[in-house]
């Protein structure tokens, strides 16, 4: 029996090791699974450089959201020991003006209320609407907020907000690449994703219907076999 895979899978913005629980479960047969800490640095290069010394020598990346941004930065540290690259509900560029002030302001509601009341605030934009009324779903969402804690979504948020434009570090992307958006995500549209599937040769897009922004949790079937065909191909 061929050695399992080594898989490094890391959380988008205020989640934790529940966003990936439907894929650890699922592709253990097949996979070495570990999931990074992306809440102790403010710097893209920092918590890349914190992933990588944590890292199996050789593995398999993939990231949704926040962590797909954190992947880009281990690509530009260490690209050569990534096996295989997986892009979910993610894009390339930075952030604009408008969406740094926006960030701005939720860490002052964190500060007040506490970073689940930013989960609340965004939790329209991140699962489809007709999970919106499903209170225990939301309700998990809500809690890897919590267990996040306002510091560590202000951390995040500096290191998203200095983050570069990573457009020009796709064509040096030479790794079997998986590129996964819902189709009705609402922060990383598909059009996103088609751009960084066209940035980064060969790579593979599959796009979720009746899916939001977090499709790990949202359609875990279809990541699962997606994520399967990709660590097997």
């Amino acid at each position: 029996m061929p050695a399992a895979t080594k898989l490094v899978l890391v959380p988008g913005l205020l989640c934790t090791k529940a966003l990936w629980a439907p894929q650890i479960a699922a592709l253990a047969d097949i996979a070495d699974i570990s999931v990074a800490d992306h809440t102790r640095h403010d710097t893209m290069a920092g918590i890349a450089k914190s992933i990588l010394a944590a890292a199996p020598e050789r593995f398999a990346l993939a990231g949704l959201s926040m962590g797909g941004y954190i992947s880009y930065e281990i690509m530009r540290q260490a690209p050569e020991r990534v096996t295989k690259l997986a892009l979910l509900d993610t894009g390339a560029r930075d952030d604009p003006p408008e969406r740094k002030e926006l960030r701005l302001r939720r860490n002052a509601l964190a500060r007040r209320e506490g970073a689940g009341a930013v989960q609340d605030e965004l939790m329209s934009a991140l699962i489809h609407k007709d999970r919106l009324a499903d209170k225990a779903f939301t309700g998990m969402i809500r809690q890897m907020a919590v267990d996040i804690g306002a510091e560590g979504l202000i951390r995040q948020h500096a290191a998203i907000m200095s983050r570069p434009d990573n457009r020009p570090l796709l064509p040096s992307i030479k790794c079997p690449t998986l590129v996964i958006v819902g189709r009705e995500d609402a922060l990383t549209p598909p059009e996103m994703a088609q751009e960084i599937a066209d940035g980064i040769s060969g790579a593979k897009l599959e796009i979720i219907p009746d899916c939001g922004h977090l499709s790990t949790l949202e359609r875990p079937e279809a990541v699962n076999r997606a994520m399967r065909a990709w660590l097997t191909a």
